[in-house]
């Protein structure tokens, strides 16, 4: 029998880590869908058994010469190979430093404060999420110490989500952004022509709102055979492996965008997921690249898609048919309405012009927090305090203000900044499929998404962590990314519609 690799003894750990973890998202899915509210210290417990395997799994000393072994051959570059080597090696090293302790008290602490964020949001009661959240934020100050940082420990945590990205960078591309929305945001605001938004607050039914989402997610590419929706409190994907990918929405009976764009956001990350390489799964580089690059699967069809007139020249007569209450509206009176501009409480509900107001928010109390100059039970004033600067409004509650979030419940600091990374992404990815597929918008007249779909799976989904995000984005957009093209996509949209 031939002897393994040192390369191959690799890959095949990465697979039980891969599984592992599989494993506890299958759990966490369940948690948010299914499992009763009194489970949650027995799920916690179940977490931090599967997170303890995982990372002893990860962390064992014999992978350290493996790596040696394995990095000392031939490999060619750009392969998948050279990406796992390097993409294992860098999971490694960070991993070993992380005590196995911390790692069971992480798990243990999120599930429980998972519990108490859905309790305190629905009560609009901050008190009862605060010891859970300082649990939290201790734990990931901790989590940060021990992997270490340079500038900022931000940068550490910043990395699980977005490898390679600091946070002096984001800084600067954050003021970019600013620099370019503040403007068009004033202009906007001045406009004499304002949208109707009343033509999605009618009475849209639960059932077939979740009809007409569902077939609009299949339009776009999503496999129902690998797939499913289902409902929860906050919407999110989980990639499961090869075969199993869940999304979730939730509707409300009186607003037709929350679901259905939260639905094609979820839509977006799933293609990302079915679109791995899956007879890789569990090799590092087979993941998909970052979160950022994730989220810009997810807003490009929300946005820059889905709010798109193309998409409803197909999708609005359907609309009329699944929705009787619509019948007297005019595509163009729902076109503008969908494409509403203004300050808003709720992240996920946001506008595309104003969204990346509620990231900066954030970011920018997410640094405070883990560099200690922002203690968790002044959280709540200091997001009113910098929501009522940023947007002019005055937070009614924790419900719609700080609890609004799932994030911080499961530990996801450093999480937020990639969303606006996605929005940038999304921009630029889109302008190079144009480029390659200039009748794009008479197929979405037509319902035809394959072509940028399936443009998306060879150029970024199947291509996994092969390169990392800003390399990638250069290779598939000949550019670095750069703040212009969401800021030429928004303005070429949104200046007409407010007739300016």
């Amino acid at each position: 029998m031939k002897t393994q690799t040192p390369y191959t003894e690799l890959m095949n750990r990465a697979r039980t880590v891969a599984l592992l973890h599989s494993c506890s998202s299958v759990l966490h899915w369940d948690q948010q869908t299914q499992m009763p509210k009194a489970g949650a210290a027995h799920r916690g417990e179940q977490l931090a058994l599967l997170a303890r395997l995982a990372h002893k799994e990860a962390t064992d000393p014999k992978i350290r010469d493996l790596l040696i072994e394995a990095e000392s051959e031939p490999c060619e570059a750009d392969s998948f190979e050279a990406a796992n080597l390097r993409e294992f090696r860098h999971a490694f090293d960070r991993a070993r430093k992380i005590p196995p302790r911390l790692v069971e008290e992480l798990a243990r602490a999120t599930a429980l404060a998972n519990e108490a964020w859905a309790e305190a949001r629905a009560a609009a009661d901050f008190a009862k999420f605060r010891p859970h959240l300082e649990t939290i934020v201790a734990l990931k100050c901790e989590e940060a110490a021990a992997i270490g940082w340079s500038a900022h420990p931000y940068d550490a945590l910043l990395d699980e989500y977005e490898p390679g990205a600091s946070t002096a960078e984001l800084r600067t591309l954050f003021a970019e952004l600013s620099a370019g929305l503040v403007p068009l945001l004033q202009q906007l605001a001045d406009a004499k022509q304002r949208p109707d938004r009343g033509v999605l607050e009618r009475d849209y039914p639960i059932d077939r709102q979740r009809l007409f989402a569902e077939s609009a997610a299949a339009a776009i590419g999503f496999d129902f055979r690998a797939g499913r929706l289902d409902t929860t409190t906050h919407p999110f994907c989980s990639g499961f492996g090869p075969g199993d990918c869940r999304i979730t929405t939730r509707y409300n009976p009186r607003g037709f965008h929350e679901a259905f764009f939260g639905v094609l956001h979820e839509a977006g990350h799933g293609l990302y997921e079915q679109n791995l390489p899956a007879a890789r799964f569990g090799e590092p580089a087979a993941q998909s690249c970052s979160l950022g690059i994730h989220e810009s699967q997810s807003r490009l069809w929300e946005n820059l898609v889905g709010r798109g007139r193309p998409f409803w020249d197909h999708f609005f007569p359907r609309l009329r048919q699944t929705f009787p209450t619509v019948a007297d509206v005019d595509p163009d009176a729902f076109h503008r309405a969908i494409n509403d501009v203004r300050p808003s409480f709720i992240r996920v509900e946001a506008d595309e012009a104003t969204y990346n107001l509620h990231i900066a928010l954030r970011f920018e109390l997410e640094q405070a927090l883990v560099s200690g100059d922002l203690a968790v039970a002044d959280l709540p004033a200091a997001w009113n305090a910098r929501f009522r600067t940023l947007f002019g409004l005055e937070v009614p509650n924790d419900r719609e203000g700080c609890l609004q979030d799932i994030h911080w419940s499961f530990g996801g600091l450093g999480y937020f900044p990639t969303y606006s990374l996605g929005n940038l992404y999304a921009a630029q990815f889109l302008r190079a499929a144009r480029r390659a597929l200039p009748d794009l918008d008479d197929a979405f007249r037509h319902g035809d998404f394959r072509p940028l779909a399936g443009w998306l799976a060879a150029n970024i989904h199947s291509q996994g962590r092969r390169f990392r995000a800003a390399r990638l984005c250069e290779r598939v957009t000949g550019a670095p990314l750069s703040v212009a093209p969401f800021l030429d996509a928004l303005r070429a949209k949104l200046v007409p519609l407010y007739g300016l």
